[in-house]
């Protein structure tokens, strides 16, 4: 919801000021800074402010802004869904945070929060096919592009991510 809301406040501000976007979820920051990146925008940083984590950007000059890019390679949940229950071997990656994970996760989901991607890339295959999915779709789409400028061949965003999945469940409560 942040990223939303933010693009919406960020198209009536003009380049070089700073706009605060305000959050609870902790995986809000990995988000936000990676939604900046992929657009342009500066992420300048976040503070915690109790429960709440106040995100700041500065916004992009025409010259900086970038178009939004999605990856292509997309599967319906209910596809990977039937690729777990049918027993393929297949890798999944999901980049939800921690305390999202461990709430439910499809069994067998290798789990690196889309702000750690970039420094615990290492612990994944480039080779393998490689489903990408998180609550939403949103933070997978983002995982996705980077693997992919990373040399990663097979990477496939899950949409519309673990809101809508209705298979087996791991719990790590």
């Amino acid at each position: 919801m942040p990223i939303v809301k933010t693009k919406k406040a960020i198209s009536h501000l003009k380049a070089g000021e700073v706009i605060e976007v305000q959050a609870t979820d902790q995986g809000s920051t990995a988000d936000i800074k990676a939604w900046s990146e992929s657009t342009g925008h500066q992420y300048i940083g976040t503070v915690e402010n109790g429960d709440v984590l106040k995100h700041y950007i500065r916004v992009a000059s025409e010259a900086e802004k970038k178009d939004e890019t999605k990856h292509d390679n997309v599967v319906d949940v209910n596809e990977l869904r039937a690729k777990v229950e049918g027993d393929e071997a297949v890798s999944i990656l999901d980049v939800r945070e921690p305390a999202e994970f461990a709430f439910g996760h499809i069994p067998g989901a290798i789990n690196i929060p889309l702000g750690e991607l970039e420094t615990r890339i290492d612990a994944l295959n480039k080779q393998d096919g490689l489903y990408v999915i998180c609550r939403t779709g949103s933070r997978s789409d983002l995982a996705a592009q980077k693997l992919t400028e990373q040399g990663f061949k097979n990477v496939i965003n899950v949409v519309p991510g673990m809101t809508k999945w209705e298979g087996p469940l791991n719990h790590d409560n």
